[in-house]
């Protein structure tokens, strides 16, 4: 096996239609679309679509399943386009691509989903083929929105805990992100996976529910709750670093104790399109340091410089540029206030 480099990244391939609406209604009444687009979607390809836009040279490979349509020819030629490679791509007859219609409000940037699961829903772990992979990175997203990788498995928990075992058993630094699900299957769900996972992606949203804790109170961040909900994650065995992500910046812990807060940019509102594909920019560009052996300090810089740019469109990569000019915002822009001091 030659040296591991890049990242392989597997789990849902969705095409995202994002209509901009004037306000969102109350039931049964009228919302007006003011523009829409169509785009990548779901954590695997938008993290490699975000790595090639900001100029990862390293290699990148995607591995999920696919509907026989339009929609899956689609995501292939979007993949050859940034050189993503596509061998481990499957395709079925027995449900269509999955896509999301995603509804943005133009003054908020505030984004509501509406999914249809599809073929992603029929991606089991075996058709992932970790062995042929030369990758030094597996990545596995969305945890709650892959139906059989979310199933329980009497050794492991769940099969996405058995697939990422697996990973690491082959020399794999293992990543997962979770979707941002309203519901209490969490613990039975993505816990199996932490003592797996060399690092761990979530919004306050999501890292709230581990634990039942609330971390955003109103319109702020309850540094405690925040505190103590990564490390209770950490216990719960993620080997390397949690990483929390929020409007306001980025949190991230270690098992050895070591913390530190990235404040987020302060973007000028009216130039804020939309928050489709933040968070997943947010992991691209602290994946992209991690992969270039930086120290977490930079990797959460290039996070929080690469959702900056996501945020200026509001299709999930569009507004991803290559990194300097992200890191661009960083000089022309100011931070937001630490969380600690």
């Amino acid at each position: 096996m030659p040296e591991r480099s890049g990242i392989l990244a597997a789990g849902n391939w969705i095409v995202d239609h994002v209509k901009v609406i004037d306000l969102w209604p109350s039931q049964d009444a009228l919302a007006i679309i003011q523009n829409e687009t169509h785009g990548n979607g779901g954590s695997p390809f938008n993290v490699l679509i975000d790595l090639a836009r900001l100029g990862a040279v390293f290699p990148l490979q995607g591995a999920g399943m696919l509907g026989t349509d339009a929609a899956g020819d689609w995501i292939l030629d979007v993949c050859q386009q940034h050189r993503i490679d596509i061998s481990s791509m499957h395709r079925t007859d027995a449900a269509p691509t999955s896509y999301t219609d995603v509804m943005t409000v133009a003054s908020t940037g505030r984004r509501t989903f509406f999914h249809q699961r599809g073929a992603n829903a029929l991606l089991e772990s075996s058709q992932i083929q970790l062995e042929s992979s030369s990758a030094k990175l597996f990545h596995l997203g969305y945890l709650l929105l892959l139906d059989r990788l979310d199933e329980a498995c009497p050794t492991f928990g769940t099969k996405s805990a058995e697939l990422l075992h697996r990973a690491s058993e082959l020399g794999f630094v293992t990543s997962a992100d979770v979707v941002s699900e309203e519901s209490d299957r969490y613990r039975q769900v993505v816990f199996p996976a932490l003592r797996h996972l060399d690092l761990l992606f979530m919004n306050e949203f999501e890292a709230g529910h581990m634990v039942d804790s609330r971390i955003r109170v109103g319109n702020g961040i309850d540094r405690d709750a925040l505190v103590s909900t990564a490390q209770a994650l950490v216990q719960a065995g993620v080997r390397q670093w949690v990483i929390i992500h929020f409007p306001e910046g980025i949190f991230a812990v270690s098992p050895n104790g070591k913390r530190i807060f990235q404040p987020s940019l302060n973007l000028p509102t009216d130039r804020i399109k939309g928050a489709t594909g933040a968070g997943d920019a947010v992991t691209a560009g602290v994946l992209f340091g991690y992969l270039e052996g930086l120290p977490m300090e930079t990797c959460l810089v290039y996070g929080i410089c690469a959702a900056a740019a996501c945020l200026l469109h509001p299709s999930a990569s569009s507004g991803v540029l290559p990194l300097p000019k992200c890191l661009d915002f960083a000089r022309e822009l100011s931070f937001r206030h630490a969380l600690f001091e």
